[in-house]
């Protein structure tokens, strides 16, 4: 099975989309932790017959819970992916975000070396426009010289390279399969020193779609949610300004009314795209995620009742051990204590030692 990792604040719609697309995108099961609790959220995960929904409350982070979002995705992923090293169905594991949407050739997934340990999948971004009617269906690739010169000489971006044309990331996002000696950062499959793993790619039939800003509310959502949940994360050099620009203004104190036309004006200045252009251009990608055709496995008997259990576990555990970059051995005793509180331990013990 292939499951995903998410942490995730958002709106039931976002949701909505983000669960079914991942689902009909080649996904089986979702593992969600909750950011923030919102109960019509929630009740919809929790009802999903395809969703593991987490509540990251006070007893998840026993007093120690990480001031910044990334290091609170970072651990939380590294948590799923160890408890999967222990359920006999789960073959990968794809941290994702709540704007991302896998769109995985199981056929092609399937056929990747027992050897390689790290799959990759290459970001196709929405255009953004100052609205949509419905979902985005139009996305961005990635470009190569001659185009970006040609959007350059156009005016239609500042430089040639694809870190001016993308508003996100540029790396796409990465699955492994589930073992306590590989960890998943934001967008890679690293070992114990932090070194990037090889990793398979097949940039037409393992991708990812990034709704990164794709209308002007969503900018103003988005935005507003990362600079209220901690300290400032690390962005890329050419978004870094829209994060200072938007921080100062929301400092201002302005009521939603007063702000909003400085926050669109900051989103045309900094995040529209010229559609007209891009697609006369032919090049954009037309994608609707739920016309994907995917039918999510079901979990083998007492696979998704031992992850459950685990994850119960694990919830009194210190989640440090779990992050990037720590030893793996102090990850290993969490998950010993935690497993051997199983009926399901002997069964995780010898997948363990398969994989490791």
């Amino acid at each position: 099975m292939l499951f995903t990792a998410s942490t995730v604040k958002d709106t039931l719609p976002n949701i909505e989309r983000f669960v079914t697309g991942n689902l009909a995108g080649g996904v089986d099961h979702m593992i969600v932790f909750l950011d923030a609790g919102d109960p019509e959220v929630r009740a919809w995960l929790d009802e999903h017959p395809h969703v593991t929904c987490v509540r990251t409350d006070a007893s998840w982070w026993n007093g120690e819970r990480p001031a910044e979002l990334n290091v609170r995705q970072r651990i939380n992923a590294n948590v799923a992916k160890a408890l999967l090293s222990l359920v006999e169905g789960a073959e990968w594991i794809f941290h994702v975000d709540a704007d991302e949407v896998v769109q995985v050739d199981r056929e092609v997934l399937a056929a990747v070396p027992e050897e390689t340990r790290v799959v990759k999948l290459a970001p196709l971004e929405a255009v953004s426009r100052k609205r949509w009617d419905g979902d985005p269906t139009w996305f961005k690739r990635l470009l190569d010289k001659p185009d970006l010169t040609l959007l350059q000489t156009l005016g239609v971006i500042d430089r040639p390279s694809n870190g001016a044309y993308f508003h996100g990331h540029v790396d796409g996002k990465s699955g492994v399969r589930p073992a306590t000696d590989v960890w998943l950062t934001l967008h890679h499959g690293v070992d114990a020193a932090k070194a990037e793993l090889p990793a398979y790619a097949d940039a037409d039939r393992l991708r990812l779609l990034h709704y990164e800003s794709y209308s002007g509310e969503d900018f103003v959502r988005k935005w507003t949610s990362i600079l209220a949940a901690g300290p400032m994360a690390n962005f890329r050099p050419a978004r870094e300004p829209t994060a200072v620009a938007l921080r100062a203004l929301i400092a201002k104190g302005l009521s939603e009314e007063q702000a909003a036309p400085y926050l669109m004006r900051i989103f045309e200045r900094t995040t529209e795209d010229d559609f007209d252009t891009l697609r006369d251009l032919r090049l954009l990608v037309e994608v609707d995620p739920r016309q994907g055709t995917h039918v999510p496995a079901t979990a083998p008997d007492g696979d998704l009742e031992h992850l459950h259990a685990l994850l119960d576990g694990v919830r009194g555990e210190p989640k440090r051990p779990f992050h990037p970059g720590e030893l793996a051995a102090a990850a290993e005793e969490v998950l010993t204590r935690v497993a051997g509180g199983s009926r399901y331990a002997a069964r995780g013990a010898r997948r363990f030692l398969r994989r490791s």
